[in-house]
């Protein structure tokens, strides 16, 4: 285990695949550099990257000392160079960063050089997610035509992706119908633990023949990059310049950061989801105030926590305004590694890297030191709604109604809507939803003049008023990459079929999964039928409505 490397820091892991060359973040702690085991595990993924990083140039001995001195209590506002492992990029914001690319190629061409030379030197995906439209809905032949329409008014960018695809090294296109970019990044690209050959990037200084292991972290051009943390993998959004230059072996440059900790106890109620859940931390997390700060999550209720519940949790980071909300590595990580169908010798590698790391948590793993503290009851939450502008404006199911004639008249100084049918999107032949059962319908809310106004479809008219629901959309990574949640919406469309319920006319409905995996498990429970009865047949993979794609 000796080294000459920094701090004697490089060692060697064995595992079922082979042994890899490791940076030990416990050799810090034998050089009385500081006690690494109660650094938030976050912090231990960034002192890693430094240490493995460390060339006297771009990244310096103090910069991790620097670090493994973090001050919890008042951590000292010096600038970080943190090299990520990855990039992922969405088609709207990727694009430019490939056309720049091949801008260099073309430079290097009236240089007189090797255009192939011109690649990015860590790998990174873009994810074909933001460019379908909801132009057809309710009815089985909405995938089809959205994805012909969406091809159609592409054809040139996807060529374009295409060539890249095939031109650069380190550069994968995941095609357009597949799912959006965060799903597809937890259940297919992530890795928790990378690998990679000395001498290249992410190997560090290491020398010799023996493959580098170290944690998975990613920068990305969309904010709800922070789903992953939920995974163990350290990331988050940036902009398209920012993950250009980790895309050509430049670091991120930040102040290190404070670390606020969210205790979890307990377990959620029945009838309570994880968005009840997330809307109840975001609301929190916003009062407390956490801009730019990373969110960690602690503590016993994390044991009963699914890992989608988790992803939940940590895509909301952008509207709870931190940088990041990250769940550590334990064994719930590897069960889903485990289900979402990775390589046996991949969960082996991440269980003994992370254990031999101290980035593994356990339920008697020490606490964690952190800046600040906040601490939630699961068994607290509530089923609750947004709005009606900001996620923050969580309320209680209960006071719904009674917040909205309140919003509608002080907020959009409005009279109230008249208290019959057409104030909703269903029309009923039998007993109405529950209300727990209602929280699971997203609204769209159209707002016309006092006495509302006529719309025309299908050649019969129609009154909308102010509260008509206008759009109901299962849409967004927030929750089509829960399992739960989307069953849940299954079966509430179960229940309201079997009730009579209908669809109003007017009503524009669609669902737009995040993989198809989601697909998959509707169709194997059979709640695709009452879905697709009630008018959401699934109108493509991608962000839709909840990015304004909404036709």
């Amino acid at each position: 285990m000796s080294s000459t490397s920094p701090f004697g820091a490089e060692g060697t892991l064995k595992t079922r695949s082979g042994e890899y060359t490791i940076y030990r973040l416990r050799a810090l702690a034998d050089a009385g550099l500081g006690d690494i085991e109660t650094l938030p595990y976050s912090i231990r993924v960034l002192l890693e990257a430094c240490l493995r990083n460390v060339d006297g140039f771009v990244v310096s001995e103090d910069d991790v000392t620097n670090l493994a001195r973090w001050n919890a209590e008042k951590p000292e506002p010096v600038e970080l160079p943190f090299k990520p492992g990855r990039v992922v990029l969405q088609d709207f914001t990727g694009v430019p960063a490939v056309v720049d690319l091949a801008a260099l190629r073309s430079a290097m061409v009236r240089m007189g050089g090797e255009p192939k030379k011109i690649n990015p030197l860590v790998q990174c995906d873009l994810v074909i997610d933001h460019s379908v439209q909801v132009d057809q809905f309710a009815t089985p032949l909405a995938l089809k035509f959205n994805v012909d329409k969406e091809f159609e008014r592409n054809r040139e960018r996807y060529e374009f992706l295409k060539w890249g695809q095939r031109a650069f090294d380190n550069f994968r296109v995941v095609p357009p119908a597949t799912g959006i970019v965060h799903q597809v990044n937890l259940e297919y690209l992530a890795r928790v633990v990378l690998t990679a050959a000395p001498g290249t990037a992410g190997a560090g200084q290491a020398k010799g023949k023996r493959q580098v292991a170290y944690p998975d972290s990613l920068v990305g051009t969309d904010s709800h990059t922070t789903m992953i943390n939920g995974l163990g993998v350290v990331g988050w959004g940036v902009g398209g310049i920012e993950a250009e230059a980790v895309m050509l072996g430049q670091p991120i440059y930040m102040l290190t950061p404070e670390v606020v900790g969210f205790k979890l106890t307990g377990e959620l109620p029945e009838g309570a989801t994880a968005t009840d859940l997330v809307l109840t931390v975001t609301q929190m997390l916003r009062k407390h105030g956490v801009v730019g700060k990373f969110v960690e999550f602690f503590g016993p209720g994390l044991d009963s926590m699914s890992l989608p519940d988790r992803a939940t949790l940590a895509n909301m980071a952008p509207e709870y305004g931190a940088t990041m909300g990250f769940f550590p590595v334990d064994a719930e990580t590897l069960r889903y590694l485990e289900r979402t169908g990775r390589d046996p010798e991949l969960i082996d590698l991440v269980e003994r890297y992370s254990k031999e790391q101290g980035l593994f948590r356990t339920e008697s793993s020490p606490e964690p030191r952190f800046s600040s503290r906040l601490e939630l009851d699961l068994a607290c939450v509530t089923p609750s709604l947004a709005g009606p502008k900001r996620p923050q404006d969580r309320i209680e199911l209960g006071a719904m109604k009674g917040q909205w004639e309140y919003d509608l008249e002080n907020l959009y100084g409005k009279l109230s809507p008249a208290r019959d049918s057409t104030s909703t999107g269903m029309e009923s032949e039998g007993s109405p939803l529950m209300p727990q059962e209602q929280a699971a319908v997203a609204v769209a809310v159209v707002d016309p003049g006092l006495d509302g106004v006529e719309v025309e479809s299908d050649g019969r008219r129609f009154p909308l008023k102010h509260g008509s629901v206008v759009i109901a959309a299962i849409t967004s990574c927030t929750n089509t990459s829960n399992p739960s949640v989307m069953l849940g919406a299954g079966l509430l469309a179960k229940k309201a079929v079997e009730r009579g319920l209908a669809r109003k006319p007017w009503v524009k409905t669609s669902l737009a999964p995040g993989s198809r995996v989601v697909t998959d498990y509707l169709k194997r429970s059979g709640l695709n039928e009452p879905l697709d009865t009630l008018g959401f047949n699934l109108v493509g993979y991608g962000c839709t409505t909840c990015i304004g794609n909404s036709g």
